[in-house]
Parts: structure tokens; C-alpha cells; sequence
């Protein structure tokens, strides 16, 4: 009888334990109790009672809210998972519809007052847009936005702007910028003017207003082991987001471990999409608000303050990011610092991002990552930003491979004050600038670069270096540049590069190819009043600042060369070719197809098969070129996954052959 009784009490509680599923639908009531028969209204009621191991699905329709997540899933295996009902398109939006917009006489501006109430207890319109290295914005830019049927109008900073719209001289959408909207608040109300273009009325489309700061993210930190998965995510009023402040995105795990966020649609953030960045306790704007030190100083802070604060592997990052749309989001796709760490970002489709270039910063990117430890980002396609992916600081075991970059126009890959290893492989390279090299322990492999890659040292910053596959900080060190490897990769021109001498930029490695001043006057664009900036500019012009030459070794071999681009002059086994080839992608109605021409001397090249002890370890951070888990790598599988064999070709794809190429790169 005693063990029949034990049975039973372990019975009743392991059915206590069991996992539910719960529902959510526009006809539910968050009085129900959240069954497929009675399903809650809301998702936030669902994410109130979820425990370890929970679903919520949720059904077809649009829901006005901020979703934040109270509870953890435990582990690995029995996490928490929000979904959209297969085959249902479900919508989460930061906005409300706003209507009763009254025209001003004959023109095509409206107006619209809301009272304060409307936006609860947080006012984005009255949230000034701010952060550590934003520069060329106005004191007047907020964190608010209006939309017309899902697309974000332009900001004007006076009523003149939207009377008479300017269109910014970089933007990307110039045609979008004839719609534009101007906002005053005061103690009581919100006055909105905008111009939604001729023959529009407002009140006959959808008219959305931004409200809350995100869509789907923890109110406090240490929220783990959360699924997003399957939803439309849209139209939050994030803030800037720097790596010495709070980082909000639209979604994203706020400081916690092993998110899911998978097969979604995210756009329209004000700022950032996904953020799998730092949080606020460990620093918060201080180089802004202080105005002392430096913030390079300020940045150096906050590492060792996240430190301190339980930063490593066992509480923060691990996270996959795979299989989602993100778009028009202004500062960046996806943005990490510090909780990026052991991450996976795979198989998104990235683009469009600082596309209007009303403001700009130090942080913009399709992927923009500080401290990207271990951190694999494979098989993305990342178009039409300013920056394809910037990895900035602490870049140490990251790895680069299979991914698509096309149409950016800062770069496709930055590598900013980063010791490495860094491992970049198999990717396809098109835009005009390809690679800037502001650190060292790059490895490139096996890739097809179209455009300049410039190296740039900096002697005047020391950032810090980590124990292998660690957060553990080792030393610090600056960045006289140089301990890179090439291999296996071939080098092209872009047709629309953009500076004239072909030498300079393009040749990886040639007695140190010279600055593109081009970057500097860009970034003296953005920034006009920095006198600091004009005057190297200046002296660099008159040839009194002149980078130093490589203080490091480089390993350099078995690369392809086309268009004239010049090789080492000390690479074994290099050959160039006097086919002007070029590489173009073409975009059909469900795929993007690369074509490629190329000659018999892909079969000419003399190539390693490229693992571990052929790239050796980093000079500085004294690190291996190999596997999160410290095993040692090969990359002996090309950019579809198809082995190598013991000779390789040239360049990604093994399939390449004489003649021209047709290469299915993505599939949407």
C-alpha cells in the first residue's frame, strides 16, 4: 500500500510538472484560462503565467504591445517558446493607429494632437535621441516615429521641413523622404504635423504612431532559455544604442542566456533590430553626459565593470539567431556588446539598414559586435547598409563563413581594434570597399573579395585580449597591425570601386597599400566640426602622417589574382591572371544568382588544404584558429557545404570551372 501510494504522489506530480500549451487569439480574453478553446487576448497574459518548458502559441492577427518575459525556461531542453500558429501571420507592434488627422488648407500637410495620456507614462516624442557616439544629429531627432501602411516617414526638425521636405544628400530612400513629420510636446499634449505626399489622406490608410520602446524584450535581465519564433516585429521607438550604455533593440534577450530568436520578420526600429547587448548597471552614456575621459577610456570601463558583475559564459550570451528578415532599422541589424559572447547568427537576410541616414554613429551596421567571442556568424546575407558586419573590440575565435555581402557602402567587413583569431572563409565579397583592417589575427580563406581592402593601425588605443574560448581578460594591447593570413582566396576589382588607382587598396599586402583618405573626408562629413579629425586629415594630405609599416608578420599564400589587382611580392605559389573578370549578382524573383567568369588559371593555383596548424596562433591574445570547443578546424568544405579535397580551388565554390559561373547564393 506505502509504494502505491509513493507511485501515485509521483504521479500527480509529474503531472503538476508537465509542460502546457497555452493560446492566444484576437477573440480570447485574458480571463480565460489560455486554452486552444479559451485563448488569452493577450500575449503579455501569456507571459505572466509561462513556466519551464510552456508554449504559447499565437493565432492570426495584429497585437499592440510590449511583450516582456518574466519567467526562464531551465535549460537547453526545457526552455520557454513563444510562436506564431503555423502558417498564421501574426504581427507584434510597438505603434498604435492614429486617425482624425485635419489637413492645413490646401496643402498636403495634416495635423493631428494627442494627449499625453495617449502614450501612457513614456512619451517617445518627448525622448530625445541619444548615446555615446552618435554624431550629425539634431538636438530636435526623437526616439517617435510615424508610419504609412508599414513604412517610417522622415523627421523634419521645423514645420519648414515639412512643408517643404529636404531630402538628405546620403540617403538611400530619396523618394521616401518627401514624406516627413514635425512634433511638438508640451505638459498636456503632442502635436504631430506630417506630410504623407500628394493626394494622400491619412485618415482612409493606416496612420501608425511609435509607443513603446520595444516589442519583445525582459523589463529586467537574467531571463534565459526564451524561443521567439514565427512573428511579423515592428515599429519600436529604440534609443541609440552604444556599447557603453544600455543596448535595447526591438527584440532581443536583454542580458541572459540561450535565446532562440528564429523565422521572424523584424523592421522599422528606430534604431535596432535585434540587441543581444550589455546592460545598463555596467555603464550608461557616461563619455555623453560626463564629458570626461575619453570613450575608448569609458568603453575599457565597462568590460571590466561587466566583469565584476558575473560576465562569462555560464550566465550571459549563447544565443542562435537564424532564419529572419530584419529591414529598415536605422542604426543597426543586429547590435551586441558583451552578451553577444558564443553566439550563433545564421541564415538571415539583412538589409536596408541606416538606409534613410538622417543620423549616423560610430555603431551602424547590418551586424554591428563588440566582443564577439566565439561568436559564428555563417551564411547571412547582408545588403544595402552603410556596413555589411563591423567587428569592433575583443573579435577573438570569431568566425566568418558562407556569407553573402553585396551593395554596402562603408565596407563589407570591418575588423576595429580586435587581436583576433579571427577566421573569415568562404565568403562572396562585392561591394566596392571590402575589408578595413584596423586590427590584426585575421585570417582570410577560401573567399571571392570584389574591392579595396585598407589596413589601418592603431597605435593609440590598447583593448583587451581573452584566455581561449574565455571572458577571462588576459592583457591589453595596441594595434600596430600585420599578423593576417591570406589563403586560397581570389582577388577581383568591383566595377563601380571607387578609387582611381587600382593598386592602391586592392593588393592585400604590398609594402602596406596607403590610407583611403576617402573614409576620413567621410567621416569628416559626418562630423564637420571636429577640428581633431580636419587637422589630421590635413597633415595626412601634406604627407606628415603616414601609417607605419607592418610590425608584424604576415602569411600570405596560393591566392588568385584578376583585373590587375598586384600580389605579395613575397607570396609562394600566387598567380595572377590577365582576365578582366568581374562578378555581379542578379537578383530573380526567388533567389540571387551570382555569375562569375573565370579562366583555366583557377586550375593553376597550387592551394593548401587551410586548418589549424597552417594558420598557426595570433601574435598577441596567443590564440589558435580553431573550434569554439578548442578542437582543431579544417576548412575543407566550400560555401555549400561540399568537401574539398587535398588540392582545393580557389575561392569558395569547388564547383567552380573555366568560363562563366551561375551560382544559386540565397533563396528567399
Amino acid at each position: 500500500m506505502k509504494k502505491l501510494m509513493l507511485l501515485l504522489a509521483l504521479a500527480l506530480c509529474a503531472g503538476g510538472l508537465q509542460a502546457r500549451e497555452y493560446h492566444v487569439a484576437k477573440t480570447g480574453s485574458d480571463t480565460n484560462d489560455g486554452s486552444a478553446a479559451s485563448p488569452f487576448l493577450t500575449i503579455s497574459k501569456a507571459a505572466m503565467v509561462l513556466k519551464t518548458g510552456d508554449t504559447v502559441t499565437v493565432h492570426a492577427g495584429v497585437y499592440r504591445e510590449w511583450v516582456a518575459p518574466r519567467n526562464s525556461g531551465a535549460d537547453v531542453y526545457s526552455r520557454i517558446t513563444y510562436r506564431a500558429a503555423e502558417g498564421e501571420e501574426v504581427w507584434i507592434k510597438g505603434s498604435e493607429e492614429v486617425k482624425d488627422w485635419v489637413r492645413q488648407g490646401k496643402t498636403d500637410v495634416w495635423k493631428v494632437v494627442l494627449p499625453n495620456s495617449f502614450f501612457g507614462d513614456w512619451n517617445p516624442f518627448a525622448e530625445p535621441l541619444v548615446g555615446d557616439w552618435l554624431s550629425s544629429t539634431n538636438s530636435a531627432y526623437v526616439v517617435g516615429e510615424v508610419y504609412l501602411n508599414n513604412k517610417s516617414l522622415f523627421q523634419a526638425v521645423d514645420l519648414e521641413g515639412v512643408q517643404n521636405p529636404v531630402v538628405p544628400e546620403r540617403t538611400r530612400k530619396p523618394e521616401d523622404a518627401k514624406r516627413a513629420w514635425y512634433v511638438e510636446v508640451n505638459d498636456t499634449e503632442t502635436t504631430i504635423w506630417a506630410n504623407f505626399g500628394p493626394g494622400v489622406n491619412p485618415n482612409k490608410e493606416l496612420v501608425e504612431v511609435n509607443v513603446r520602446p520595444a516589442v519583445f524584450f525582459p523589463q529586467l535581465p537574467g531571463v534565459n532559455y526564451i524561443t521567439v519564433k514565427g512573428f511579423h516585429m515592428s515599429q519600436a521607438a529604440t534609443n541609440w544604442a552604444p556599447p557603453t550604455a544600455f543596448q535595447q533593440g526591438l527584440v532581443g534577450p536583454h542580458w541572459s542566456k540561450g535565446w532562440i530568436i528564429e523565422d521572424n520578420v523584424i523592421s522599422n526600429s528606430k534604431c535596432v533590430g535585434v540587441c543581444l547587448g550589455k546592460d545598463r548597471a555596467s555603464g550608461q552614456n557616461r563619455w555623453t553626459i560626463e564629458r570626461t575621459l575619453s570613450g575608448f577610456n569609458r568603453e575599457l570601463e565597462v568590460i571590466f565593470q561587466a566583469e565584476d558583475m558575473g560576465w562569462k559564459k555560464e550566465n550571459i550570451g549563447s544565443h542562435i539567431v537564424r532564419n529572419n528578415e530584419i529591414f529598415d532599422c536605422e542604426q543597426a541589424g543586429i547590435v551586441g556588446h558583451l552578451g553577444c559572447v558564443f553566439s550563433i547568427i545564421e541564415n538571415n537576410y539583412i538589409h536596408d539598414i541606416n538606409a534613410k541616414r538622417q543620423y549616423a554613429g560610430a555603431e551602424v551596421g547590418c551586424i554591428k559586435l563588440h566582443a564577439a567571442i566565439d561568436v559564428i556568424i555563417r551564411n547571412n546575407f547582408l545588403e544595402n547598409g552603410y556596413n555589411g558586419l563591423w567587428l569592433d573590440w575583443q573579435g577573438i575565435g570569431t568566425r566568418v563563413t558562407g556569407n553573402v555581402f553585396y551593395n554596402n557602402d562603408h565596407t563589407d567587413l570591418w575588423t576595429e581594434v580586435t587581436h583576433g583569431p579571427c577566421l573569415v572563409d568562404n565568403n562572396v565579397m562585392l561591394s566596392p570597399n571590402a575589408f578595413l583592417e584596423w586590427g590584426q589575427g585575421a585570417a582570410f580563406v577560401h573567399n571571392i573579395v570584389s574591392g579595396y581592402i585598407t589596413f589601418h593601425p592603431v597605435t593609440e588605443r590598447y583593448t583587451p585580449y581573452h584566455a581561449p574560448h574565455s571572458t577571462k581578460i588576459v592583457g591589453v594591447m595596441n594595434f600596430p597591425g600585420g599578423d593576417d593570413r591570406y589563403y586560397n582566396n581570389i582577388f577581383t576589382i568591383a566595377p563601380d570601386s571607387t578609387l582611381e588607382d587600382k593598386d592602391a587598396g586592392t593588393s592585400v599586402y604590398n609594402e602596406r597599400p596607403p590610407y583611403y583618405e576617402g573614409i576620413y573626408q567621410d567621416m569628416m562629413s559626418r562630423n564637420p566640426q571636429n577640428e581633431k579629425l580636419k587637422s589630421f586629415i590635413e597633415q595626412m594630405a601634406a604627407g606628415n602622417s603616414q601609417p607605419a609599416r607592418f610590425n608584424l608578420a604576415m602569411r600570405v599564400g596560393s591566392n588568385l589574382y584578376y583585373n590587375g589587382v598586384k600580389k605579395y611580392a613575397y607570396e609562394e605559389d600566387a598567380v595572377s591572371s590577365g582576365l578582366d573578370t568581374q562578378s555581379a549578382l542578379e537578383k530573380q524573383a526567388d533567389r540571387i544568382v551570382l555569375k562569375i567568369r573565370v579562366d583555366d588559371a583557377i586550375n593553376r593555383v597550387k592551394t593548401p588544404v587551410v586548418d589549424t596548424d597552417v594558420l598557426g596562433k595570433t601574435y598577441y591574445s596567443n590564440g589558435y584558429y580553431e573550434n569554439p570547443d578548442g578542437t582543431p578546424l579544417t576548412v575543407d568544405h566550400d560555401f555549400f557545404g561540399a568537401p574539398r579535397g587535398s588540392n582545393p580551388k580557389v575561392g569558395p565554390f569547388e564547383d567552380l570551372k573555366p568560363g562563366m559561373n551561375e551560382f544559386t547564393v540565397w533563396k528567399f
